[in-house]
């Protein structure tokens, strides 16, 4: 439950609102609220303040926006804290699993298709392969695991070539460390696509969220030395649980 709420400072020239932002955002990092704890009604939390409901609307909305809380209608809804957004770094080509022990959560799957298909055009395309040859997919629910329980993060749709004995293997862990063991296609490079979408209806019951929701669409084709394409992927995340980062640099001109 929060605490006791700040005394707003007048003339500061800092808003009402902006107070009150950075009040939660305190009280959300030292640990007196938690993720999933919910703040007390609109009405109570203005009064308590003593600013206008709209005035303490400005301050829940941008913090919606940036993830840090969220906000469901009804007589049972409310503000309730978010759970802390997992930082994918797609600057180098780290699996997903390597990346949750980043940020020292344990990545799980759970398999909802592991077959040999024809492969579709554009599946096709990306591999090098011609239309309605053969492929593996794989398709998964990705979750990431911390003491406060499991949370699902993305819907992983991977191609692969009609690699012999892939669909055999154990597929809930990382499938670029299968790649390089068992068949020396350790993924290298990838070109990597990032689109916003809205979740369908099917896609958002694996997800745990509502049809509609936005989500973020990776389409990566991963290639092993030597430019052997390896993997074509339709990944989509969670944009309230993920934080996609990208790093760059300049690589400065010749002669300068």
């Amino acid at each position: 439950m929060v605490g006791t709420p700040p005394q707003l400072e007048r003339g500061t020239g800092v808003p009402a609102h902006v107070q009150i932002e950075r009040w939660l955002l305190e009280s959300i990092s030292s640990g007196e609220l938690a993720p999933g704890d919910r703040l007390p009604g609109e009405r109570e939390l203005a009064r308590r303040l003593g600013v206008s409901r709209m005035t303490l609307r400005q301050a829940l909305a941008t913090l919606e926006r940036d993830g840090v809380l969220i906000r469901t209608p009804g007589r049972t809804g409310g503000a309730f804290v978010a759970e802390p957004r997992i930082e994918c770094d797609l600057t180098g080509l780290t699996g997903f699993t390597e990346q949750m022990r980043r940020a020292h959560l344990r990545a799980e799957a759970r398999i909802l298709v592991a077959a040999t298909v024809p492969a579709p055009a554009a599946v096709a395309t990306a591999l090098r392969v011609a239309p309605g040859s053969p492929v593996h997919e794989v398709a998964r629910v990705r979750s990431a695991r911390s003491a406060r329980g499991r949370s699902p993060v993305a819907l992983e749709r991977s191609y692969f070539p009609d690699l012999p004995g892939l669909l055999d293997e154990d597929l809930t862990g990382s499938l670029y460390a299968l790649l390089a063991g068992r068949y020396d296609l350790a993924p290298r490079t990838a070109v990597e696509r990032l689109d916003p979408v809205i979740a369908r209806p099917a896609e958002a019951a694996e997800l745990g969220t509502t049809p509609g929701a936005p989500l973020m669409l990776i389409e990566r084709t991963a290639y092993a030395e030597g430019g052997m394409p390896v993997e074509f992927a339709r990944d989509l995340f969670r944009p309230d649980r993920v934080r996609i980062s990208v790093r760059s640099g300049v690589t400065e001109p010749a002669g300068s």
